[in-house]
């Protein structure tokens, strides 16, 4: 069976820092364990704070009490974060992927470990305040309380300070483990950035995604190199275009956007279409769960009951059914704005394609489906022009980041596109 590490595509380095950790908190547990009992309650904590990077002997290997793993989309920000908290579990001090430590961190279910996944736009601070006070406790296992934040750039100001006032004070055994595009500050604020040990993360390179999608997945050669290619170092999303027919065709209607770009009216056709794909995306990926949840929800508010006590009960109800709904709408809008730059990846490669054919770069495209029709792109716009199309997409990105409304700013790209 393959170690914790396995699924982090192509990070030696990042891998070789996180083992030397792993092994120097072990090692720190393990001394702590063995050593004679003084009557003083401050011995295990002198060993804890060595551990929490308080007094490291080893900078480039030392355990330290809060982490920030960064790295482009796809990197593997969360895998290394998991598979990172799954070592510290291990009982073996390795992440051998065989324990139940191990396990139980790789598949949720560890009492210890606790993972944010921002389901919404933000994580707000009453969220961040139940979970810095539930991280104070004691590890129930007897090793480590790890949180792990997915998406740490969408913590609110009031939350990013909840988490802060818990990394300047942490508990004896609570490890926090952040993931985010950077250091940044618009990403991590840069109090928090002072008090955190940085683990970089680069894009994966193809060849590296090909052989875990051939390896492990049982992708066809052919097939996986295509796939690692138009993701672009995504090890996700080459997963989803190599074993999905609906993601293949999802792509091919983005990439054939360019050419459809005849006018004006053809341009808002477009955006159109581009906006009802992508709403239609999240509500294929929510629904089933939302669905669940509504159900929970009314079952465990006494729906179905008989009686003035069960009316009673679903008369009050309103409120939390409205937060639900409220809970839930954020969380489609969220997932809409990310099929919705899915999309957009995809078309910027194209524009990158055309933009390198015109320079007569000698680097592979990214789209070798539609070489032929970047090739005749980068023929009629030249590389300025080119290069237009190409920031005109990124700027769209950056304008919905910014919570420009997804069809003013689609339209604005999709025209930009056209004039050129």
């Amino acid at each position: 069976m393959p170690d914790v590490f396995a699924d982090l595509v192509g990070q030696d380095e990042a891998v070789e820092t996180l083992r030397r950790a792993a092994a120097s908190a072990a090692a720190v547990l393990r001394a702590a364990h063995a050593a004679p009992s003084t009557g003083k309650p401050d011995v295990l904590d002198a060993l804890v704070e060595e551990a929490a990077g308080k007094a490291p002997a080893d900078p480039g290997g030392a355990m330290t009490h809060a982490w920030i793993f960064t790295g482009p989309p796809g990197s593997g920000r969360s895998v290394a974060a998991r598979a990172f908290a799954a070592a510290l579990q291990c009982a073996h001090g390795t992440g051998c992927g065989r324990c139940p430590g191990c396990h139980t961190t790789m598949t949720g279910t560890h009492a210890d470990v606790r993972l944010v996944v921002p389901e919404g736009l933000s994580i707000g601070v009453n969220e961040m305040r139940a979970l810095v006070l539930r991280a104070a406790s004691t590890p129930s296992g007897g090793r480590w309380q790890i949180v792990i934040i997915e998406d740490a750039d969408r913590l609110t100001e009031a939350a990013g300070n909840a988490l802060l006032k818990a990394i300047e004070e942490p508990p004896p055994r609570t490890v926090f483990l952040l993931c985010a595009p950077s250091t940044h500050p618009d990403d991590v604020s840069v109090t928090i950035r002072s008090r955190c040990r940085v683990v970089p993360l680069r894009q994966p390179p193809p060849v590296a995604v090909a052989e875990v999608l051939v390896g492990r997945d049982g992708v066809a050669p052919d097939v996986a190199a295509w796939a690692a290619a138009a993701a672009q170092g995504h090890v996700g999303r080459a997963r989803r275009l190599a074993r999905d027919p609906e993601a293949r065709k999802r792509r091919d209607a983005v990439l054939a956007v360019p050419r459809r770009l005849t006018g004006v009216g053809a341009a808002l056709d477009a955006a159109s279409a581009l906006i009802e794909a992508a709403e239609a995306e999240a509500e294929a990926s929510v629904a089933e769960a939302d669905a669940a949840e509504r159900a929970a929800l009314q079952t465990a508010l006494g729906a179905g009951g008989t009686g003035r006590g069960a009316a009673g009960a679903m008369r009050g109800a309103a409120g939390q059914l409205k937060d639900l709904e409220k809970r839930q709408k954020s969380r489609a809008t969220r997932a809409q704005r990310d099929a919705l730059d899915r999309a957009l990846v995809d078309l910027a490669g194209f524009y990158r394609d055309a933009l390198t054919m015109a320079l007569r770069a000698p680097v592979a495209p990214v789209h070798t489906d539609t070489a032929e029709m970047a090739e005749a792109g980068a023929r009629k716009w030249d590389a300025e022009g080119a290069l237009r199309r190409l920031e005109a997409v990124l700027e769209c990105r950056a304008a919905i980041e910014a919570n420009v409304k997804p069809r003013i700013a689609v339209e604005a790209m999709m025209l930009s596109l056209w004039k050129g």
